[in-house]
């Protein structure tokens, strides 16, 4: 069988016979991408929100702060989306230093973070390639679900998507003897100079990684990345603020589905305005939360401002919680070279003006959370 997405194969023999699919190389043709009214519509709205969402990242007074937690909001979502349960929240409490032991699904997700920063900081000096999307897997893949399935490889032996065994998947990718030519063919697409629009080739290579499945575990959660990557090595965003795996979790069952009928029916249209209509959820969801820590850090500067003497100390300890929304007694003493009872006086002043929450008193290391700004990630 075959379409214009690629074709299928029988690879393996005798009772372990089974067909697998050969994706076609990008971009698709016979025909090539049907733009028609709704699609170039989308295209145009998807293309206006990203203009939105730079500006108003630009204006905020920290655009890291914001970018760093909002990677990690994406990265508990990624992780949630491949089965893991632990939550964002989870994910704040063990960079607070709450657990003894970090359990392994919150390791997922500090993995992702990681792999997350890691990437945005190697396409300073390495282009978007295979190379680097064998080392962000190897970081996706230490010591977590799937650490021994060759993190960081492509795989040699045939996977299947769907089902318990390979006689009852829902997808069978290229085995292994074909891989290495899809993975040629995907790479050129990548770096390839045509005249598509970037938010199309975004959708495509997100659809053809998860077509090709290149690794035995973790595909999902790297061609989710890729998209973020991709946009980023274009230019077409300026910060990595564009994460579309919460509308991928709303939307799951529509998110397979497009994928199917694409390697079912060479349908790549369908897709793609779904990619589009997630990027311009994502994006207006994504303005929506920078100013709401606009407003947020202005009504708490009037408190601030208002405490008298203590509002300079107290000032470098809010500008704080923005790059890490939970701060013990301890640490602020360290960071304000002051003793701990005059910072233990200083959090309880926050707590009571509303800005600061108590995280954990069950340990002598009380810590405080700043919660309202978490709250603003925290909202399905």
């Amino acid at each position: 069988m075959k379409n214009r997405a690629g074709r299928k194969i029988k690879a393996g023999s005798g009772n372990a016979e089974y067909n697998c699919f050969i994706p076609a190389p990008m971009p698709p043709q016979n025909p090539s991408i049907q733009y028609d009214d709704e699609m170039i519509y989308l295209i145009s709205e998807a293309n206006r929100y990203i203009g939105r969402l730079d500006e108003v990242t630009d204006t905020l007074i920290s655009p890291r702060y914001f970018v760093y937690m909002y990677a990690r909001k994406e990265a508990a979502l990624s992780s949630q989306i491949e089965g893991t349960q632990a939550t964002f929240s989870d994910l704040i409490k063990a960079e607070a230093g709450m657990a003894d032991e970090v359990p392994n699904d919150v390791k997922e997700i500090e993995n992702y973070v990681k792999a997350t920063t890691y990437g945005f900081d190697r396409l300073e000096t390495l282009p978007l390639s295979l190379r680097l999307i064998r080392e962000i897997h190897g970081i996706l893949m230490e010591g977590v679900r799937g650490e021994n399935k060759t993190p960081g490889e492509f795989r040699r032996s045939q996977n299947w998507i769907g089902g318990y065994s390979i006689s009852t998947a829902s997808y069978i990718p290229p085995s292994a003897d074909y891989l290495n030519g899809c993975l040629d063919n995907f790479e050129k697409f990548m770096h390839e100079d045509d005249m598509m629009s970037p938010l199309v080739k975004a959708a495509l290579i997100h659809s053809q990684f998860e077509m090709i499945h290149p690794f035995l575990d973790g595909n999902g959660r790297v061609g989710r990345l890729l998209i973020a990557f991709y946009l980023a090595a274009n230019d077409i965003l300026h910060k990595p603020t564009l994460y579309i795996s919460k509308f991928i979790k709303r939307n799951q069952q529509a998110y397979y589905d497009c994928l199917y009928s694409i390697h079912s029916k060479g349908d790549y249209e369908t897709w793609i305005k779904f990619f589009l209509t997630g990027v311009i959820e994502t994006a207006q969801e994504a303005v929506d939360i920078a100013r709401s820590i606009t407003t947020l850090r202005e009504e708490d500067l009037k408190k601030i401002n208002a405490m008298g003497r203590t509002s300079e100390n107290a000032m470098i300890i809010y500008e704080g919680l923005f790059d890490k929304p939970t701060i013990s007694i301890e640490e602020a003493a360290t960071k304000l070279n002051v003793s701990v009872a005059t910072s233990g006086r200083l959090l309880e002043r926050l707590f009571e003006e509303g800005i600061l929450n108590n995280l954990d008193n069950r340990k002598r290391k009380k810590i405080f959370v700043y919660k309202r700004y978490i709250d603003i990630f925290n909202k399905e």
